[in-house]
């Protein structure tokens, strides 16, 4: 059975997406390491489709073995994953050295370790079926230097180039790997990320909306999607900058410089 399979479906640009297949009537396979939170996603897609298989892990992909169990799991039912969205990912606004090493490490287990992971183990079967889509969530961060945010957005970098290398390796199957790349949108993520700041500087956007665009872009074949013309302009014109000045200017709308 084809199914999809979508990290951090328990709030924010995760549950967008899974609204969004559901409504499109595709089976679903969410994981986040929320199990409350999951259900209720669950529950509110049931509420208005009762024609799609709908299961749930509860993993905590900063943990390899959980990894593994997401995709024993999937094999074990005979699923096809012929979508994976990778949505699972946070941040902190913290000045580099006062951020605690191990909330450090985290982010990179799940915001590049988890995605290289579940990017590779699905992707043989889309290549043997010659079809598939895969949708990596960076963010507008993955092109700039982040200060008070270094890790999270050498994380996102991390992600876009990742991607971009992959896509090209791909580019001659039917199997597409879009990276997402939108600015701010709601989500649980601005209060655990302390992000309050660039949320009050720079307007955020729907993540219904972001979800949309994402999965239009990736059903065009499209490799990167930068969300918003504000957004797209931004990353053209600093390619034109000093590095520095680019990051001084990135420092402004992530905190409040004395």
């Amino acid at each position: 059975m084809k199914v999809v399979l979508i990290t951090g479906a328990a709030s924010g640009l995760g549950k967008a997406f899974a609204t969004l297949y559901a409504s499109k009537h595709q089976s679903l396979v969410l994981v986040d390491k929320d199990a409350t939170g999951l259900m209720h996603t669950k529950s509110e897609i049931e509420s208005f489709t009762n024609d799609i298989t709908i299961d749930c892990i509860e993993a905590d992909l900063c943990d390899k073995s959980e990894l593994q169990k997401v995709f024993q799991y999937t094999q074990s039912k005979d699923y096809f994953v012929h979508e994976l969205i990778n949505c699972a990912g946070f941040g902190d606004r913290t000045d580099f050295w006062e951020m605690d090493i191990q909330k450090q490490l985290q982010m990179t287990k799940v915001d590049c370790n988890a995605l290289l992971y579940l990017t590779r183990v699905y992707l043989d079967a889309m290549l043997q079926h010659n079809e598939g889509h895969i949708i990596n969530v960076s963010s507008l961060a993955g092109f700039l230097p982040g200060p008070y945010m270094s890790t999270y957005h050498a994380c996102k970098g991390y992600i876009l180039l990742l991607g971009e290398a992959i896509a090209y390796e791909l580019r001659k199957t039917n199997v597409h790997l879009l990276t997402l790349c939108p600015g701010p949108f709601y989500s649980r993520f601005v209060h655990l990320a302390h992000n309050d700041y660039t949320f009050q500087k720079i307007k955020p956007m729907d993540a219904h909306r972001v979800a949309l665009i994402g999965y239009q872009k990736a059903h065009q074949g499209k490799t990167i999607a930068i969300v918003g013309l504000k957004n797209r302009l931004t990353i053209f014109f600093t390619r034109f900058l000093p590095r520095r000045f680019v990051a001084s200017l990135s420092a402004k709308t992530i905190k409040k410089e004395k």
